[in-house]
């Protein structure tokens, strides 16, 4: 039986992140991962007390009911973050949604702006424009989209987003989880 999901599920029930709960068992951020992930297996002692850290025990956690889960957001769900020195705005469609494997955000690029700069990681990002005309640079290749277009790449070298057009752009960007 594979546990970490049922864990992660408690955890994120529980509104807690997987720093806070490695803090509160002892244990690293790093570990909580791997067990969330089934990579790692944890002792029945460290399973006793994430259960316990969680609000479960051992027959609630083994019991086929299935976790109530949060499926619409809607806008008050929602939040944003403006960075006017580079020109963007970021809107997280799906709070917590760094917590969880995918991170669906809109992103608006104001006039020659640019998202930041990402360093390379094992993460995978799809981008779908919205409006406008963007230019994705990994590494020192250029790729150019506009309205309509779809991105998907591996995000193995240092990239980034940045607006190459005369007018606002704005798109859809989902990033899966770094395992960093």
């Amino acid at each position: 039986m594979l546990i970490g999901r049922k864990i992660k599920n408690l955890r994120l029930k529980s509104g807690l992140t997987q720093e806070e709960l490695a803090e509160r068992t002892d244990l690293t951020k790093g570990y909580i991962s791997q067990i969330e992930r089934d990579l790692s297996s944890p002792s029945i002692e460290t399973f006793f007390e994430l259960l316990a850290v969680l609000g479960s025990d051992p027959k609630s956690f083994f019991d086929d009911q299935t976790f109530d889960q949060k499926v619409v957001y809607q806008e008050p769900d929602q939040s944003e973050f403006s960075d006017e020195q580079l020109g963007y705005q970021v809107h997280w469609l799906v709070p917590e949604s760094n917590e969880k494997q995918m991170e669906p955000i809109r992103l608006t690029l104001g006039i020659r702006g640019a998202f930041k700069t990402f360093e390379p990681s094992p993460s995978e990002t799809f981008v779908y424009v919205l409006s406008g005309a963007i230019a994705v640079r990994l590494g020192k290749k250029f790729y150019h989209a506009s309205t309509g277009d779809a991105i998907y790449y591996h995000a193995t070298e240092e990239h980034q987003l940045i607006n190459k057009g005369d007018m606002p752009a704005e798109m859809i960007l989902v990033a899966t989880e770094s395992y960093l």
